[in-house]
């Protein structure tokens, strides 16, 4: 009779039919009566244990198990038969008619709530056995907790890394983001993220080492994690899980990209990003083309400006370029002005950089017209702050009068005595990194008129024209030194 309950249990996966169930329960209850009386050699516990598993009766299990405490030699064949007797009791209609006859089947829940009663270090012997816990995790599927665990397990068999492996392996099937475990709260990270950061960490220490091309694929899997797994890359997750993936992964991309010969690995040695690795993951040439503009964006957020001007002109924003490097070029003029050491040695790089960045513009031939006019914006900006940089240098060497030439090429200063007196709104139209440096130019100007000799009130003129210019820009809340020193000249 019991070959047939048997056949069904196999072939239906462990789930027999309420009458299977409620029959096989009674035979082994009427076993269990048998045993228990006077004079009998007892039951078989072999048999006994076939009948449980197949029933699924917890009230069987538990009383065989009490009895009996000694049925099972290894905590492994322990396992193996709570887990034969697992019902999923979520799923299957017949399973919750078993429920309605009393018979209580064991759920993974009851499974999972029974060995963590236990602490770690009752399943490792006190770390004799370290593999035997995450295998009890593994196998009641806790699988979060168990590659928790192998992460934070301390020993020189490389636990940590089975653990990164074991999460990619799981996490391409999707299996974290199907929700597992006992719910067991772990912080307020959800299983994905949590699986997620555990690959990017371990990615992160090549990154460290250097090898950026290996932190690369640990960094793809890691966006993958966030996004459901593999069927991620192929367009197979919800709209919500792309967004995730795609967020991690271009902040995984960035931080590349911001490491040292993280641009060559992206991009390839030459180009915007066709021989590089970048199009693995970003195909559209736009969607290149955004990325890299917000990331040089951020390159100048973190002080990184000569990495966001290479990435710039790799996209071909040369106009982009050009004012970054305008804008550190009016920066160190202004800490030249103020005494800086290491400012000349950064204006002739900056210079430098920027026509190189006029050649690289030509040679790539860009046709747009509104490139064209932004060029020569910048073009000409570069031009004033290298005039603007030579009055300074003049100035502090004692010649004088050549810093009085330099400036009266500049047409926004009012040095030249032929020309009305300039506003405020005169200079609306100058690029920001040029009206930076007016103030010091002015400051540098007066200090240049204080030591020439007016032979026939020309540089008496030019103070009031400079006086009248400072004035007109007092909204502007330029430097309390320039006022003060035009108050001493009046």
């Amino acid at each position: 009779m019991f070959s047939p309950q048997l056949a069904e249990w196999i072939s239906s996966g462990g789930m027999v039919s309420p009458g299977t169930a409620s029959a096989v329960a009674e035979e082994c209850e009427r076993m269990l009566r048998m045993g228990d009386r006077a004079g009998r050699a007892g039951y078989d516990k072999h048999k006994l244990l076939l009948y449980s598993i197949v029933s699924g009766n917890r009230q069987q299990i538990d009383r065989l198990l009490r009895d009996l405490p000694m049925l099972f030699s290894t905590i492994e064949d322990f396992l193996w038969f709570k887990l034969a007797v697992v019902r999923d009791i979520g799923g299957a209609s017949s399973s919750l008619s078993v429920v309605r006859d009393g018979l209580s089947p064991y759920s993974l829940e009851d499974l999972q709530n029974y060995l963590n009663k236990f602490e770690p270090a009752y399943y490792t012997k006190n770390g004799k056995d370290p593999l035997v816990y995450p295998y009890v995790l593994l196998l009641s599927g806790q699988l979060q907790l168990a590659v928790q665990h192998l992460t934070k397990e301390v020993s020189s068999e490389g636990y940590n890394i089975d653990a990164v492996h074991i999460s990619i392996a799981l996490a391409d099937h999707g299996v974290f983001s199907e929700g597992v475990g006992s719910g067991h709260k772990l912080g307020v990270m959800d299983a994905v993220s949590e699986i997620a950061s555990i690959i990017r960490h371990y990615g992160s220490l090549y990154v460290r080492q250097g090898n950026l091309s290996l932190a690369l694929e640990y960094y793809a899997q890691a966006a993958a994690a966030m996004g459901g797994g593999a069927p991620s890359w192929t367009g197979h997750s919800s709209v919500d899980q792309q967004r995730q993936r795609n967020l991690m992964l271009k902040q995984l991309l960035t931080e590349l990209l911001l490491r040292e010969g993280g641009i060559a690995l992206l991009l390839g040695p030459n180009g915007t990003g066709s021989e590089g690795a970048l199009r693995r993951f970003l195909p559209d040439r736009q969607a290149q083309h955004h990325f890299l503009l917000e990331a040089a964006r951020q390159c100048q957020d973190a002080g990184l400006y000569d990495k966001s001007v290479e990435i710039q002109k790799r996209v071909g924003a040369f106009a982009m370029a050009l004012e970054t490097v305008n804008s550190c070029l009016s920066e160190a003029i202004g800490a030249l002005a103020r005494g800086r050491a290491d400012g000349d040695s950064r204006t002739a790089g900056l210079i430098y950089s920027g026509n190189d960045i006029l050649e690289a513009y030509k040679f790539a031939g860009v046709a747009s017209g509104q490139e064209r006019d932004q060029i020569a914006e910048q073009q000409i900006a570069l031009r004033q702050l290298e005039a603007i940089l030579s009055v300074h240098k003049f100035a502090r060497s004692g010649r004088y009068g050549d810093a009085l030439k330099e400036l009266s090429k500049l047409s926004f200063i009012p040095l030249d005595s032929r020309t009305p007196d300039r506003t405020a709104d005169a200079l609306q139209n100058l690029p920001a990194a040029v009206q930076a440096c007016i103030p010091d130019l002015l400051r540098v100007a007066l200090t240049c008129l204080d030591n020439v000799t007016d032979t026939d009130g020309t540089i008496r003129m030019l103070k009031t024209k400079i006086a009248n210019f400072v004035a007109n820009y007092l909204p502007r809340n330029w430097p309390q030194e320039l006022y003060e020193k035009v108050a001493q000249m009046l």
